[in-house]
C-alpha cells in the first residue's frame, strides 16, 4: 500500500540532469537506438547511419546543453536545448524504444521549458514531417506547427537540404512562466 505522503509509482518519472562528456557514449547509444525508427518512414537515401557519432555529440555540446532522463536502468532519453537570442531550440529528443509512451519525452520537454533563460519568447522544435511519434509528443505538450515551417527551420537550424524539405517546425510561446 502506498502511503499518502509518498508519490505513487505512476507519479514518479525519470530524474533529469545535465549531461557531460562522461555521458557521451551512453547518449549516442540512446540516439542511435531510438533513431532506428527512422527506417519506417525515411527513404534509404535519407538515412544517416549512425544518426550521430561521438564527435557529432561533442560538436553539438559546444553550442547547446545536453539533458538526460535517468532511470534505475541508466540513461533512457536525451534532448538538448540551444538558446539563440530570445528563442530556445529543443534539439535531439530521443527516448529508447522500450521507454517510449511512458512520459520520458514529456519530462525532458518540461525540463527544458522550466530552464529556458529569460527573456525567451518561444521554444522551437523540428522533426520529420512523417515522424508521427515525435509530432504527437510535441502536440501533447502544447507545441503547434509553425505558420511558415520552412522559414523557421532555415532561420534556426543548420540542417542538410534533404532533411529540411522533409521536416516541420513546431513552436510554443513561453511568455511569463511565473518563476
Amino acid at each position: 500500500m502506498i502511503t499518502p505522503d509518498r508519490p505513487s509509482p505512476a507519479d514518479t518519472g525519470p530524474a533529469i540532469r545535465e549531461l557531460g562528456s562522461g555521458d557521451r557514449r551512453a547518449a549516442v547509444g540512446v540516439i542511435n537506438t531510438a533513431a532506428g525508427w527512422y527506417r519506417e518512414f525515411l527513404p534509404p537515401e535519407e538515412l544517416h547511419t549512425p544518426e550521430m557519432d561521438e564527435s557529432g555529440w561533442d560538436a553539438e555540446a559546444d553550442r547547446m546543453t545536453w539533458w538526460g532522463a535517468i532511470s534505475d536502468q541508466g540513461l533512457i532519453g536525451v534532448t538538448g536545448s540551444e538558446p539563440i537570442g530570445d528563442v530556445v531550440l529543443l534539439r535531439h529528443l530521443y527516448v529508447l524504444p522500450e521507454h517510449q509512451r511512458s512520459g520520458v519525452a514529456g519530462a525532458l520537454i518540461r525540463h527544458v521549458e522550466e530552464t529556458v533563460p529569460d527573456p525567451t519568447r518561444m521554444i522551437v522544435a523540428g522533426t520529420y514531417t512523417d515522424n508521427y511519434k515525435a509530432r504527437g509528443v510535441l502536440e501533447k505538450n502544447g507545441y503547434w506547427p509553425a505558420a511558415d515551417s520552412e522559414s523557421v527551420l532555415r532561420t534556426y537550424y543548420d540542417i542538410p537540404e534533404d532533411r529540411l524539405v522533409s521536416s516541420i517546425a513546431y513552436v510554443k510561446a513561453v511568455g511569463s512562466r511565473g518563476r
